[in-house]
């Protein structure tokens, strides 16, 4: 559908910057995970590790990170509603990140007790 506001270059210009921006937003979830990631499986107290943070953690924040910078991508082209879509889709998910505690560290280094 070729108009006169839009050329193939253009949309090809296009789909090349939402797909960095979208690598760009996953880079930034996996910065975000990986100090808990770290200290979740190898620097539990005695040995005790938290795999959800493997399993759910990182997933999450790939997905969370990129969902919200192409959420951000599509408001600044104008595109409200698909914006709107993204960053609901964002509040969904950090809501359900924070409902199954994904982030979590190991038990022994959460509640030590009093020895600690």
């Amino acid at each position: 559908m070729d108009t006169d506001r839009t050329t193939p270059r253009r949309e090809a210009l296009t789909g090349t910057a939402g797909l960095l921006t979208a690598i760009l937003g996953a880079l930034a979830g996996l910065v975000v995970w990986l100090p808990y990631g770290r200290r979740s499986l190898f620097g539990g107290f005695e040995g005790e590790r938290n795999t959800d943070v493997l399993l759910l953690g990182l997933p999450m924040l790939l997905l969370g990170g990129t969902l919200a910078t192409l959420a951000a991508f599509a408001a600044v082209r104008g595109r409200w509603r698909t914006a709107l879509g993204l960053a609901t889709a964002v509040a969904g998910l950090a809501a359900l990140g924070y409902g199954l505690d994904v982030l979590a560290e190991p038990q022994a280094v959460s509640d030590c007790g009093s020895p600690c």
